[in-house]
């Protein structure tokens, strides 16, 4: 679960992503994770407590369709469903943009065709050889990410580099502002620690939950700051973009030719174990839906290996928008799909929150101690970081890389509220025509 998790969230967001980021915070965006960091810990621990609580496939949506209702529950498990499907997509461009260091003249769209059916066949393996798969995918990056923050303070310690941090405008070249405005781009980096609650369904026992919540989450923290305080510790943050990986930059600023080969494959391969564990995450998210009635039936039949195949084919469809969208826009196509996945994933997060909150509204003293998994500040903590990432979302007006998350906002909960009241209004219909037929025909 744990590694499932960390192979989910570190992928593009922190090997290209951060690239971005580090354009609007400078050296800051050290500080920019930390509070990320904060946010995503409270997160993390809500979901944990509502994954051992109700340990089910895609249980954070199961949980806001119980404390919050069925609209909640749909909008949630859909709007989701469409950021990580999107997110898949992003993965598989990122992949693209890394093949682009070795072979210019290849088109990017084949690359994505090829990767997709790679990542496709891994994910109809059964979920102990994906698991297995992931981890191994998964550790490839934690090791190498270890190393780079490593070999990286020692060329800061050892006066290989001459530091950057206060280079180029100082800490906070664009202001303090810019610190808080990279933020939507450190949460994006921290999605996938929710594929704990998706995954709970399948774990062995609520004590396995607990283990691969603090885990995953202990990896991700270390990982993500010790690797961006070496980033801008080593290249002046205004070199810094999303043309080729920040950390491929990292070794060929400090002249380290192989060293970049080599990160630029493990960037390659973060790419692919996210869209391995996105995928996962995608049909078990739609895997529930179709149990609640909310998706086609077929969607939940099983292959012999107990995979949800029909689910696992639908949501690979994140790869065909990033064929098009790759085709229409080629120098913004990976920024313009995270802008817009950033908002399903935060809305899942928010949802979840809110869930917490609700969930703890109804629970007894007695109730609350007898938790085999107890998130620390309870509903409160859940308060201070649902205000924040709705603070978050807000902010992205002023970010024009990001501005696309906050303005498909309105349309996006438009389009899942009207889908929602269409489905309801379909499923009475078909329960009474059911109730009639059997009257009828007793």
């Amino acid at each position: 679960m744990a590694m499932v998790a960390v192979g989910g969230s570190i992928g593009t967001g922190l090997l290209l992503g951060s690239g971005a980021a580090v354009s609007v915070a400078g050296p800051a965006i050290i500080f920019t994770y930390l509070i990320g960091a904060v946010i995503a810990f409270i997160v993390t621990m809500a979901l944990g407590e509502v994954s051992a609580r109700h340990p089910e496939a895609g249980s954070f949506g199961v949980a806001a369709e119980l404390y919050l209702g069925p609209w909640a529950g749909f909008v949630t498990r859909y709007g989701y469903w469409i950021s990580i499907v999107l997110s898949v997509g992003a993965e598989q461009v990122a992949a693209a943009t890394y093949m682009n260091h070795w072979y210019p003249g290849v088109p990017a769209v084949l690359w994505i065709v090829v990767f997709t059916s790679g990542i496709l066949a891994v994910n109809l393996l059964s979920v102990g050889s994906l698991g297995s798969f992931e981890t191994w995918f998964a550790m490839i990056k934690v090791v190498t990410i270890f190393a780079f923050v490593l070999v990286g303070a020692g060329l800061l310690i050892g006066g290989k580099t001459e530091p950057q941090y206060l280079a180029s405008g100082g800490w906070f070249p664009n202001g303090q502002t810019g610190m808080w405005l990279a933020l939507g781009f450190a949460l994006f980096s921290f999605l996938g620690i929710e594929l704990l609650s998706a995954s709970s369904g399948e774990a062995k026992d609520v004590q396995a939950i607990k283990r691969g919540t603090y885990m995953a989450f202990g990896l991700l923290a270390f990982v993500y700051i010790g690797a961006t305080a070496v980033l801008v510790g080593v290249v002046p943050w205004n070199l810094v973009g999303v043309k080729e990986s920040p950390f491929v930059t990292v070794f060929e600023f400090a002249h380290l030719k192989a060293a970049s080969g080599l990160m630029n494959f493990v960037a390659l391969t973060a790419a692919l174990s996210g869209s391995v564990a996105t995928l996962y995450i995608c049909s078990r998210m739609l895997y529930s839906l179709s149990q609640s009635g909310f998706a086609p039936r077929k969607l939940q039949e099983l292959a012999p290996n107990g995979v949800p195949r029909w689910a696992v084919l639908a949501s690979a469809a994140g790869a065909a928008v990033a064929v098009v969208v790759q085709y229409k826009l080629p120098e913004g196509a990976y920024l313009y799909i995270i802008g817009v996945s950033l908002f399903g994933g935060m809305l899942g997060w928010a949802m979840t929150l809110a869930a917490h909150i609700a969930m703890r509204g109804r629970m007894s003293r007695l109730d609350v101690d007898s938790l085999a998994f107890r998130a620390p500040g309870g509903a409160a903590a859940s308060w201070v970081a649902l205000l924040a990432i709705t603070a978050v979302m807000l902010s992205t007006w002023w970010v024009p890389r990001l501005r696309i998350a906050i303005v498909s906002g309105i349309p996006y909960m438009a389009v899942l509220t009207l889908a929602y009241w269409l489905v309801r209004g379909n499923q009475k219909l078909l329960r009474q025509r059911t109730q009639r037929s059997t009257e009828e025909n007793p």
